[in-house]
């Protein structure tokens, strides 16, 4: 397991976050057993209420400093993921399509996005159902991806 700067509670489960400066460069989805941190610096707190933000409206804009690493291909996708609205969803074919590529390669970016939630991989779908998540197409996994669409699915 990577070393995280802080670990935050979360609805579904805990988050084990990691910063540069400001910037957030992971998150990760850790087992709801995990301890949280208890002391929060300046910008842990201030993922702690967008993250608040986002648990009380799924429509809510992210207004942190984070930075994905990856290769150029992964940015490509991970940049189309965050024009996907809340509450909306595509498939990795449809994303392909767009993006002249193939769907598993769209998949392969998807489960290794360093950021979920902030860059929503979990609105991407299979043709035939829920697809994977974080590279596994079971498990605990696909349980935060289901609660996350459910979550911003929620009529207001």
């Amino acid at each position: 397991m990577p070393e995280y700067d802080f670990i935050l509670p979360a609805p579904m489960c805990r988050l084990g976050a990691c910063f540069s400066g400001d910037a957030l460069t992971r998150l990760d989805f850790l087992p709801a057993d995990t301890a949280v941190s208890t002391q929060l610096n300046a910008p842990a707190r201030r993922l702690a209420r967008e993250l608040d933000a986002y648990w009380q409206d799924p429509a809510h804009a992210f207004n942190l400093p984070f930075v994905p690493h990856g290769t150029p291909f992964q940015l490509r996708v991970w940049h189309a993921l965050m024009a996907i609205p809340a509450g909306q969803t595509t498939t990795y074919g449809a994303l392909a399509k767009r993006l002249g590529t193939a769907a598993r390669a769209v998949g392969q970016a998807c489960g290794s996005n360093p950021l979920p939630i902030f860059i929503p991989c979990h609105r991407v779908l299979a043709a035939n159902g829920l697809g994977g998540f974080m590279h596994s197409s079971n498990g605990a996994p696909l349980g935060v991806k289901t609660w996350l669409l459910a979550h911003e699915r929620r009529p207001d």
